[in-house]
């Protein structure tokens, strides 16, 4: 994964913070707590990693584009960036 050393610090924070969050969540759950907030912590989760996700595809969407500069990797098609902004919907 390429892209500016700002936007990569983000991203791994957001990550690290979502590591943190799941693993309270299974604390949770193992310590028999309420519903609720179970619930709400894993929604937390989930907003981290789609965060983080988007971030990703913000910041990569470039290269994505026009392929690697040493044309190891080829742009990707319509369908490729398509499927990759779908499956964060």
């Amino acid at each position: 994964m390429v892209g500016d050393d700002d936007s990569m610090a983000l991203v791994l924070n957001r990550l690290r913070r979502a590591h943190g969050q799941l693993a309270g969540v299974i604390t949770m759950i193992e310590q028999g707590r309420d519903c609720k907030d179970v619930v709400t912590q894993l929604a937390a989760v989930s907003k981290a990693l789609d965060r983080a996700g988007f971030k990703i595809v913000a910041t990569g969407l470039r290269q994505c584009l026009a392929g690697d500069a040493d044309g190891n990797q080829a742009p990707l098609t319509e369908a490729e960036l398509e499927k990759l902004f779908l499956a964060l919907a």
